[in-house]
């Protein structure tokens, strides 16, 4: 895209080598984006430099990193750069560009660099300013039967941020949602945990669905496939029955409108005083 105003949004993601589900969300994330704000130019970046590799590779189709898009920016002579994280929890991929922005703040190359939140980020103790696990579960709850229990696959990560699917489970408690587990591939609760937690319910059916921005990899491997070790089938061999939700959470249009807000927040400045983009806050 040509620069045509001095203002511009870079939207980073984890990113996909799925080009179905990245017209569905990323680029439809981009395109509500796009549609708000006006004033600003829309650019991408993604955080995984293996699927970048993979992408180029395999087709020849550019995307670039962070530091390298906020370079290009930078050249192309913006004065206005705000950051929106597509990321789902402030862990490693969102420390990495965190630490990205921050080198351009310390360099002054810009008038303005701002970044604005992930996904599930504050929650604070009854105030709904501060509790943005409240929001998700707002925009989930259209997509989650309501007659049966639902199985969410995270991510999950060594980063200490995986503790905010734990925090995301016990606020469905707190909703009273109590047909909703959560579980991740590669942290805690692990889909042992979870087989343990169902068995312990009395739980004999299931619908399998992705706490992430875009049906992937995860989605479409360990997720839904019949591989002997994926989540469907490692649920059937207990016993139950295994229904499917092949949509990443940027289908959803609630779950889109969230960006947005946090992306008006960051404009705005709403939460700068207290060190929205600190990490460890």
């Amino acid at each position: 895209m040509q620069k045509k105003r001095d203002k511009v949004i870079l939207v980073v993601s984890f990113g996909t080598t799925y080009e179905e589900t990245r017209k569905l969300t990323i680029e439809g994330i981009e395109k509500c984006i796009e549609d708000k704000f006006k004033d600003y130019d829309v650019k991408r970046a993604f955080t995984s430099h293996m699927i970048i590799k993979a992408l180029k590779d395999r087709s020849g189709y550019i995307v670039d990193r962070p530091e390298e898009a906020l370079k290009k920016i930078a050249e192309e002579g913006y004065k206005e750069v705000i950051v929106q994280s597509l990321h789902i929890i402030p862990g490693v991929e969102y420390d990495y560009v965190y630490n990205v922005v921050e080198r351009y703040r310390e360099k002054g190359v810009f008038n303005k660099i701002e970044l604005g939140r992930p996904i599930l980020y504050f929650k604070g103790d009854g105030n709904e300013l501060y509790d943005d696990y409240s929001v998700v579960i707002e925009a989930l709850k259209p997509q989650i039967p309501k007659n049966s229990v639902t199985v969410f696959m995270g991510h999950g990560t060594t980063h200490p941020a995986n503790s905010c699917y734990s925090c995301l489970q016990m606020v469905f408690r707190d909703h009273q949602i109590n047909n909703v587990y959560i579980g991740t591939v590669e942290g805690y609760p692990s889909l042992d945990n979870i087989v343990n937690t169902l068995k312990r319910d009395g739980v004999k059916e299931v619908t399998l669905m992705p706490l992430m921005v875009v049906a992937g990899d995860h989605c479409n491997n360990d997720m839904a496939s019949e591989e002997e070790d994926s989540w469907k089938r490692v649920l059937e061999k207990e016993g139950l029955k295994v229904n499917l939700y092949m949509h990443g959470l940027g289908e959803n249009p609630l779950f889109r409108n969230i960006f947005i807000n946090h992306i008006e927040d960051t404009i705005t400045g709403k939460y700068k005083n207290i060190g929205v983009t600190q990490k460890g806050n």
